[in-house]
């Protein structure tokens, strides 16, 4: 018998995946290091900056939206975004509590 993930895993556990998920696409590391370096931008701004479609960079950040990676703020016509400082600190934290290097920077 199948069984759920949500029966056999913790809900951090879930949460930690679909954020590594969320993060697994080169395309997705770049919005984040733009909107780090630069701040707020528009999906228009994040067009011009990178090698990609309007449509491509839409769903980039429509799935970082969704995985709380970004905050998204309507200015006008626009939809400005930038980092959900919160979330990601948290799920480092998190990263790093299940890989036991919180305290000393230990190794795996």
């Amino acid at each position: 018998m199948a069984f759920s993930k949500s029966n056999i895993f913790t809900r951090e556990q879930i949460a930690l995946a679909d954020f590594a998920k969320c993060l697994a696409h080169p395309a997705r590391i770049a919005i984040i290091t733009l909107l780090k370096e630069h701040g707020d931008r528009t999906c228009g701004e994040l067009v011009e900056a990178l090698p990609l479609a309007q449509p491509t960079v839409s769903q980039h950040l429509k799935a970082l939206r969704e995985g709380g990676l970004l905050l998204a703020e309507n200015h006008g016509n626009s939809i400005r975004y930038s980092i959900n400082c919160e979330n990601i600190k948290h799920f480092c934290h998190s990263f790093q509590c299940t890989l036991g290097t919180v305290a000393d920077g230990a190794g795996i």
